[in-house]
């Protein structure tokens, strides 16, 4: 398993995790900042934990991100 935690707060709205992993991010229409679907959180922080096959677009995510805000680990 590995979670994912996405601090929305201090997204750009780039669409780099929406580009490679289109099934657990979406682009939200009203303020064009990054959903991480299926999520739950607070305070503008998100996580889930989701079965390895994930790991490899989520990490590609992660490290595309310019303002480095997303956190992908084994758990």
């Amino acid at each position: 398993m590995i979670r994912i935690t996405h601090h929305r707060i201090n997204c750009i709205g780039c669409g780099y995790c929406n580009e490679v992993a289109p099934y657990r991010w979406h682009m939200n229409d009203k303020d064009g900042k990054s959903n991480l679907v299926a999520a739950s959180g607070k305070k503008e922080i998100y996580t889930i934990v989701v079965a390895d096959d994930e790991w490899e677009d989520n990490k590609e995510a992660a490290e595309l991100c310019p303002v480095k805000i997303i956190k992908v680990e084994k758990v």
